[in-house]
C-alpha cells in the first residue's frame, strides 16, 4: 500500500510540475511587434532611357518583369517613358540596358505589325476580357513573328479565328489571331520577323489580335514590345 501511495504522489508531483511549467509558458511575456527588427527591401531606382522596354530592363537586371510591374503599379494601358524612374526590386546597382538590338536576337520582341492599338490588355469587350491587344491593320497585311521560335499551333481556334502560336523555348509563347490566311505551319521554325499570317477583316475593321503568354498565363504585350 505504501509503495502504491508513493507512486501516486510521484505522479501527482509530476503532473503538477507539468501544469506549473505549462502555466509559466502561457504567462511568458510576448515580444511586442513594434520591437521586431525592420528588414529593408533591397532595390534601386532605374532611370529609363530612350528605346528601353520593361522586358529589356528586366533581362538586364535578371528580375522577372512581373516583379517590376507589381512594384511600380504600372497600369495595363501604360508604357514606360524616357526619364521615368522605375524601381527595380532586389537590385543593388544600376545596370546598362541595351536599347538597340539586331534582327535575329532570340531574346527580343518586335511588333508583329505596325498599327494603332484599338483594344488593350484586360479591356472588357462585352462578355469577354481581352487577353492580349488588338492592333488595327489593313486587310491582308502581313503578320510577322515577334520572336524566333517553333510553331506549336496553326489552325482555327474558337474565338480567335485562324491562329498561329509560337513557342519561344523559354516558357513564353506569342499568339497571332484573327487572320485571313496562315503562312506558317505546325512544327515550322520561324525567325524574328518571318511572315506567319495575313490579317483578316471583321465587318469594317481589320485587325490583329496579339498575345504574349508566360506558360498558360496571358501577360500584357506592351511590356515586351519596343
Amino acid at each position: 500500500m505504501v509503495s502504491y501511495i508513493r507512486k501516486l504522489l510521484r505522479y501527482a508531483v509530476c503532473v503538477g510540475t507539468v501544469f506549473i511549467l505549462a502555466g509559466c509558458a502561457v504567462r511568458k511575456p510576448l515580444v511586442p511587434v513594434t520591437a521586431l527588427p525592420v528588414v529593408e527591401k533591397k532595390g534601386i531606382q532605374h532611370k529609363v532611357r530612350k528605346g528601353e522596354t520593361l522586358w529589356r530592363i528586366a533581362k538586364a537586371y535578371k528580375v522577372p518583369v512581373e516583379d517590376i510591374i507589381q512594384s511600380n503599379g504600372i497600369p495595363n494601358a501604360a508604357s514606360i517613358e524616357e526619364n521615368q524612374l522605375v524601381y527595380i526590386p532586389g537590385a543593388d546597382h544600376v545596370q546598362e540596358v541595351p536599347v538597340s538590338v539586331q534582327a535575329g536576337n532570340d531574346a527580343e520582341y518586335a511588333w508583329p505589325l505596325k498599327g494603332k492599338v484599338i483594344s488593350y490588355f484586360e479591356e472588357h469587350k462585352g462578355a469577354w476580357v481581352n487577353e492580349g491587344i488588338d492592333v488595327s491593320a489593313v486587310e491582308g497585311e502581313v503578320v510577322r513573328a515577334a520572336r524566333s521560335g517553333r510553331v506549336v499551333f496553326a489552325d482555327h481556334l474558337p474565338g480567335y479565328g485562324a491562329t498561329i502560336i509560337v513557342d519561344h523555348g523559354d516558357g513564353f509563347l506569342t499568339v497571332y489571331g484573327h487572320n485571313a490566311r496562315l503562312l506558317a505551319g505546325l512544327g515550322d521554325h520561324v525567325a524574328w520577323g518571318d511572315k506567319v499570317a495575313q490579317v483578316a477583316r471583321d465587318g469594317d475593321l481589320a485587325y490583329l489580335h496579339f498575345e504574349v503568354r508566360k506558360g498558360e498565363k496571358p501577360t500584357n504585350p506592351l511590356y515586351y514590345l519596343p
